[in-house]
């Protein structure tokens, strides 16, 4: 039997990466998928290529969290996987600096607003959602990069650090009231997905600069968005059913050693 199935899921930033891979391991094992995104021409894209809903939601605004409770007021799992990391067009400052001395407030509040404002909305409205059944899995996608400094991109290694402990704060929470509600992190190190774009541009070079990326990782390659949803179903699943406040690293062997601070 499909490990998702009869299961009622909701993923943010579902049109593309990881959030669209995740949706389609999610609808493979049989759950019914919620696709959520800022980007409505791809979210519904995605979603006609699933044959499952969509639903617009920017993660940072409560209102868009309001509309969604009303068209999903019950879930049995939900992936807070929508994040940016400051350097996309259209946010102010694309590719300037983003270090602790010279990053810009605004940059800051922006990136935090989208990974962390988003995380929390997303749980709040995922606890009620499940109260109904008294259980559920809550998935947020943080990153390795919530477990080190990054010294070139503050605010996005900060709002990871903060996912990270926020996903303990809700799978306690949860387990005070009662509820068999859990929530757990995945770590992802990198992973090729279009975010990358801005960093390791469409030129000759682009090889070269995929190999510098990842020099210090053990496995020498990118990740690939279908490896971190394939931890994402056993999250989702009943079979993770004594995990609750877990931490699950995919970084390719990076944090098993010693190079774990990564540079600019």
């Amino acid at each position: 039997m499909p490990k998702l199935s009869g299961k009622v899921c909701l993923v943010t930033g579902a049109a593309r990466g990881i959030g669209e891979a995740i949706s389609r391991a999610f609808v493979s094992e049989g759950a019914k998928v919620v696709i959520t995104d800022i980007d409505v021409a791809t979210g519904r894209a995605t979603a006609s290529a699933l044959d499952m809903p969509f639903l617009k939601l920017d993660v940072a605004r409560e209102a868009d969290w309001l509309a969604v409770s009303r068209e999903v007021p019950v879930l049995d799992v939900l992936v807070n996987n929508a994040g940016i990391t400051g350097f996309e067009e259209p946010f102010e400052g694309v590719c300037a600096s983003h270090d602790p001395e010279n990053a810009e407030l605004s940059d800051w509040h922006a990136v935090h607003a989208v990974n962390l404002d988003g995380t929390f909305l997303g749980c709040r409205y995922a606890i009620r959602a499940m109260r109904p059944k008294r259980a559920g899995s809550i998935i947020n996608i943080s990153s390795r990069s919530g477990m080190v400094g990054i010294p070139g991109a503050a605010a996005y290694a900060s709002s990871k650090a903060a996912v990270r402990n926020h996903t303990k704060t809700v799978a306690l929470y949860c387990a005070e009231q009662g509820l068999a509600i859990r929530c757990n992190s995945i770590h992802p190190a990198a992973v090729m997905t279009p975010m990358w774009d801005p960093m390791l541009g469409t030129g000759p070079d682009r090889e070269e600069r995929v190999a510098a990326m990842v020099a210090d990782t053990p496995l020498k390659r990118f990740g690939y968005p279908e490896e971190v949803a394939a931890l994402a179903i056993l999250l989702a699943s009943d079979e993770a059913s004594y995990m609750t406040g877990a931490e699950l690293t995919i970084d390719g062997g990076l944090l098993a050693g010693s190079a774990a601070t990564p540079s600019r």
